[in-house]
């Protein structure tokens, strides 16, 4: 499903990821683990097709992400992906469910399908009461819920998790990764990086990135 291929990223003379080579299957859920500056978002961000490798390339779903141009990238990143960061970046003057309804807004759905796709998503993540509450209003843990609703709003088969714990709690940090479980139970593939490795134990598979290289 996805392909890297001996994928090397320098920014001048600082080399953040050097030939690495993965495939993610269909349905994987696939951890990398490391500290701070391993090159763990710099990995996420290449298989998003958000930055331009120096050398080799990515494939999903057969399609070579960077022979495709910017606008066609955009729009494949779009219909393929969902994504669930460490800052949430959730609009601060929409409610919930308007955050939810973002991707459907973008991508020129009517908005009584966005509404009835968004309402269905927060549902599923126990933010039933929650629609019409704006971000402050929500606690850290509700937040990222609501994040992790929008990154499923466009049907995404592909889930990509950056740090997606980094501002939580413990209790608050499995609860959401036991949510992401689920989804990738449902057949959703998720490809998540962290530095915990009690995040990384819910995945199937655990690799581990040293100085922009990574470890099975």
């Amino acid at each position: 499903m996805i392909e890297v291929k001996n994928v090397t990223k320098t920014y001048g003379r600082i080399e953040a990821l050097n030939d690495v080579n993965l495939e993610v299957k269909k349905g994987d859920f696939i951890s990398l683990l490391g500290p701070s500056g391993s090159g763990k978002t710099t990995f996420l961000n290449l298989v998003a097709g958000l930055l331009t490798p120096t050398r080799g390339e990515v494939i999903v779903d057969g399609v070579s992400l960077y022979k495709l141009g910017p606008r066609e990238r955009t729009a494949f990143r779009r219909r393929k992906f969902g994504f669930i960061f460490q800052a949430f970046n959730l609009i601060s003057y929409l409610t919930a469910i308007e955050n939810a309804e973002m991707p459907l807004y973008l991508a020129g759905m009517h908005p009584a399908k966005q509404r009835a796709i968004a309402s269905k998503l927060l549902k599923k993540v126990g933010l039933k009461d929650r629609f019409f509450h704006l971000p402050s209003e929500l606690s850290i843990g509700e937040q990222q819920r609501v994040a992790i609703a929008r990154a499923l709003a466009n049907n995404a088969s592909v889930i990509l998790a950056d740090e997606p714990t980094g501002n939580l709690d413990t209790k608050a940090g499995e609860e959401l990764v036991g949510y992401v479980k689920e989804l990738n139970e449902e057949g959703v593939t998720v490809l998540l990086v962290t530095h915990d490795p009690v995040i990384s134990a819910f995945a199937r598979k655990t690799l581990k990135v040293v100085d922009g290289r990574i470890m099975s």
